[in-house]
């Protein structure tokens, strides 16, 4: 039999259930970029709630970064933390797919030449910077050029040995792997990686991590904790909703 007791009980919990969802305060995300006079008010790192107001200064810039995006704020001014819109599944699967399962069309993400074109993928080491890399798998690691113009050989060896490998691009191709068989890569050790015609080495070490999440805020959480701030430049702006 229909009780009209229980039903508006039943009513009364749900509209209870909605009222607390839409009041309980939800994590707009972390930190991942601050600059500015109040930088170290912000350091990086830093949870913030999505009803926390960020009160910066004449040349203040904070990054948050969560689930929907990332969001640059730019003082003076007061602002509300929380970054509005759908969460960016998508974008952040295909920036972590790892290994053969990634494939890159050349020229894919290039916004103009030079300084517009990021590389698509976040386990990708770009051989133009020099940094600590968090890689899920030493075994399956790829190197990364913005150009694709021309043929390049660059050099990649251990720094405290002469032992080495050489990596061709081919014309038109953006992504090579290191053949672990011939240039076994270890954890912690720096590599260079030397281009042609001269150019300054770049060094990268790598760091290898548990299975990414798919989470943007933990993945950004990873990269905070482990010191890879390239990867996390690169998730930030891969993400940007502004």
């Amino acid at each position: 039999m229909f009780s009209v007791e229980k039903h508006l009980k039943g009513v009364s919990l749900a509209i209870s259930a909605a009222a607390l969802a839409i009041s309980a305060p939800l994590v707009a995300g972390v930190i991942v970029k601050s600059s500015g006079p109040s930088a170290e008010d912000f350091p990086v790192g830093t949870k913030v709630k999505d009803t926390d107001r960020i009160v910066l200064e004449e040349g203040d810039q904070v990054t948050i970064l969560n689930s929907a995006g990332t969001r640059e704020l730019r003082g003076p001014g007061t602002f509300r933390a929380g970054v509005r819109g759908a969460p960016q599944r998508a974008t952040l699967a295909n920036l972590t797919r790892q290994g053969a399962r990634q494939r890159v069309r050349p020229g894919a993400t290039r916004a103009g030449s030079g300084e517009g074109t990021r590389s698509p993928n976040l386990w990708y080491v770009d051989v133009t910077k020099s940094g600590s890399m968090c890689v899920p798998d030493l075994q399956t690691v790829f190197l990364w050029r913005p150009e694709t113009e021309t043929e390049q050989t660059f050099i990649m060896r251990p720094g405290t040995s002469d032992y080495h490998q050489h990596v061709t691009f081919a014309e038109g191709s953006t992504v090579r792997p290191v053949d672990n068989e011939r240039l076994p890569l270890e954890e912690g050790v720096e590599y260079m990686i030397s281009g042609p015609g001269g150019a300054v080495a770049t060094t990268v070490t790598f760091t290898v991590i548990d299975a990414p999440t798919e989470d943007a805020e933990g993945m950004a959480d990873i990269l905070i904790d482990k010191g890879c701030s390239l990867q996390l430049d690169l998730l930030s702006q891969t993400l940007a909703t502004n």
